[in-house]
């Protein structure tokens, strides 16, 4: 991999990492498009962590009570009913489901669901569902002419089911094309959480998933040396310094603007790609990894 692949790779990891739009699908596209061997799982695990330090910047006020409450309330009862103790608790069920099925699907997340045309099927199937759930969030929001506004649950609502079924959303962002924050963010939306809520939770489940498989990735290409560290070290940089923007102006976004421009992009998208593809314009294969 090049210093100049690197450096649009990482801008692509920063600036996609947290819009519901998939960084592994832009990644892989990016690299498709430009005729670039694909950057690869491990790759993108690894840059992930650059993005995912962002989050620990951006929410280091919010990670700082809930790691400080969470650890009191392993020897003081009574900071169990904490919000921010259980919150920590609920991050770690949250994030089993992702831990379970990384280690289980691992071939098939490095083969075939990097196949271009899964890619461009969950970009599409994934959009529909993300628009479903910002209309039915700006149906409650809004009320209507026969329909007072519906109050939409915070965070203090949140429990063990509905931080499993966050962590369930959250695990389907292993297939390419799905989305880690589409998927958390309207899945929160359909279980009745208002749009910055999910946002802030879905931010915060992934520190540790990302994280995890980060530190398994970089591991796995230390024994192997499958992985350029000049130009991956530079991406990830890259992707932290964009990431971070990007986080400071979603949050602001989604307190009270529609998902359906993202939607609308990630179904055009996905169209392209199967198109290029059919035309035999694209391979729906992956090149050899880059390291």
């Amino acid at each position: 991999m090049s210093w100049f692949e690197s450096l649009v790779l990482g801008l692509v990891q920063g600036l996609t990492e947290f819009l519901p739009v998939s960084s592994s699908a832009h990644l892989r596209l990016t690299a498709a498009f430009s005729g670039w061997k694909d950057p690869g799982a491990a790759f993108t695990a690894i840059t992930q962590i650059g993005t995912e330090a962002a989050v620990l910047i951006y929410f280091r006020k919010d990670i700082g009570r809930i790691i400080s409450a969470w650890s009191r309330s392993l020897f003081d009862r009574t900071m169990r009913r904490n919000h921010d103790a259980q919150m920590g608790w609920l991050v770690i069920v949250g994030s089993i489901p992702i831990g379970v099925l990384g280690v289980t699907l691992k071939d098939q997340i490095e083969g075939p669901f990097r196949d271009l045309r899964v890619t461009a099927t969950m970009l599409i199937v994934v959009g529909v569902v993300i628009g479903i759930a910002d209309r039915l969030a700006a149906r409650d929001e809004t009320g209507g002419r026969h329909r007072a506004p519906k109050q939409r649950k915070t965070l203090e609502s949140l429990g063990v089911k509905d931080g499993l079924i966050f962590g369930l959303c959250q695990a389907c962002a292993l297939v390419p094309g799905v989305s880690r924050s589409g998927a958390t963010i309207s899945g929160g939306l359909f279980m009745g959480y208002r749009r910055e809520a999910a946002a802030r939770y879905s931010f915060l489940l992934a520190v540790p998933a990302v994280l995890a498989s980060g530190a398994f990735e970089v591991k796995d290409s230390v024994s192997q040396g499958h992985v350029g560290w000049g130009p991956t070290l530079f991406a990830t940089a890259i992707a932290f310094a964009s990431g971070y923007a990007v986080i400071a102006w979603f949050m602001k976004w989604i307190s009270n603007k529609s998902f359906m421009p993202f939607v609308w992009y990630r179904i055009a998208l996905g169209i392209v790609i199967i198109a290029l593809v059919s035309a035999g314009v694209l391979s729906p294969h992956a090149a050899e990894s880059a390291g």
